[in-house]
């Protein structure tokens, strides 16, 4: 059978293996690459290839042997020029090269939406060395939130609470940092409600929204979420007109996480990022078409239905402590039994095939009929516990 179309996934894990799964099911043939052999998206992929993505040699030398219909980024840290290059020659970048070139740094997103489209943010200044940080957090002033310009699942991340903290904050940020670029933004701490991701897909018909996603965060990674999040319609309608004005300004086909604190009915832009969003894994059990189905189809110019959220969902992750090559995930089957007839739990097992201190290994996802979002997360955090990590050797 011909395939629908050759696609090059760049960055191979959880969020990627998904993707794979639901491109698959349209026809698709996926080219999966990572850093290392056995990534969790290569496991079920038609192929992979192992090189890093911050090798623009390597990368070039991908493109041409595969030469994919749709070239799909996955993480931050790419050779963007490259790919800048290769839209220029006729391949097609998901959403496009310039959202993934100004995406992949928040320093370049930030002034997008800050600079250039007028949305409300945080105050904020950048830094390149300590002593630029020291000079940021006098002007801007305490509590300081200091993160990587590069980075993913919260790494480098910090909240300084006074001068005192400076100099490990960035100690610690630069430790983060992805890519090549010695760079971090300091932020205003936003006294806020709470936080949401408003999934955005931009298709071939216009700009679709998700429910809005609520998630609870540590050490600045999502360890819950959950869908729908409850917020004002003032809020709402605020942060779809957000959502419109920057994917419009990004361009190109998928979908973006965007991500904003919320204060009553102001909204404040924080991130986006223009691929599936790991708060959205929720969307695996709460929508009849996930995040990473809704990501596909728009890709490759399919129809984007109603997008509804019929029952309180909620997700949950497991967590590894320790390094260990020798491992097993225990428990799946408690996980899975549901506490009663209204609540329906699953689980995802990443795959993934070494633990780290505090990487995700896999999620437990909950819904429940008639329930609110706090009967949807206590079941998810009941099921994630009794998924376990038995560390062998």
């Amino acid at each position: 059978m011909t395939p629908t179309a050759t696609i090059l996934l760049l960055g191979s894990g959880e969020l990627g293996r998904e993707f794979v799964i639901s491109a698959k099911r349209l026809g698709c043939r996926v080219i999966a690459c990572d850093s290392y052999e056995g990534a969790p998206a290569m496991q079920v992929a038609d192929g992979y290839e192992v090189f890093s993505m911050l090798d623009g040699d390597a990368l070039r030398a991908t493109i041409a042997k595969h030469r994919p219909d749709h070239i799909v980024p996955e993480v931050e840290a790419i050779r963007t020029e490259i790919l800048a290059e290769v839209e220029a020659e006729g391949f097609h970048v998901v959403p496009s090269a310039r959202a993934a070139q100004l995406t992949m740094n928040r320093d370049a997103i930030r002034d997008l939406a800050a600079s250039e489209l007028g949305l409300k943010t945080s105050t904020f200044e950048y830094a390149t060395s300590r002593e630029e940080l020291v000079a940021a957090a006098e002007r801007i002033g305490f509590p300081l939130v200091v993160k990587p310009v590069m980075s993913s699942s919260g790494k480098g991340q910090s909240t300084v609470r006074d001068a005192a903290g400076i100099a490990a904050a960035w100690d610690y940020a630069a430790a983060g940092m992805r890519g090549d670029r010695l760079r971090v933004i300091a932020e205003a701490f936003i006294d806020f409600d709470y936080e949401i991701t408003l999934l955005t897909v931009r298709h071939k018909d216009g700009v679709s929204f998700c429910p809005p996603i609520g998630h609870r965060q540590e050490r600045g990674d999502y360890r819950e979420s959950w869908q729908p999040a409850a917020m004002s319609d003032a809020a709402l309608a605020a942060a779809q007109a957000m959502a419109t004005k920057v994917v419009d300004a990004l361009g190109g086909h998928g979908i973006f996480g965007v991500e904003y604190f919320v204060k009553g009915d102001e909204v404040i832009f924080s991130e986006l990022s223009p691929r599936p969003h790991d708060t959205g894994m929720v969307t695996l059990i709460s929508q009849s078409l996930s995040e990473f189905d809704l990501h596909a189809r728009a890709i490759l110019g399919l129809p984007i239905p109603a997008i509804a959220v019929p029952d309180a969902s909620a997700s949950a992750v497991l967590l590894s402590d320790r390094d260990a090559a020798d491992f097993a995930i225990t428990g799946l089957a408690e996980a899975l039994t549901a506490p009663n007839s209204e609540t329906a739990v699953d689980a995802r097992i990443f795959g993934k095939p070494v633990t780290r201190p505090y990487r995700r290994m896999g999620v437990a996802l909950a819904k429940v009929a008639g329930g609110t979002t706090d009967d949807a997360r206590a079941a998810a955090v009941a099921a994630a516990a009794k998924l376990h990590i038995d560390y062998r050797g």
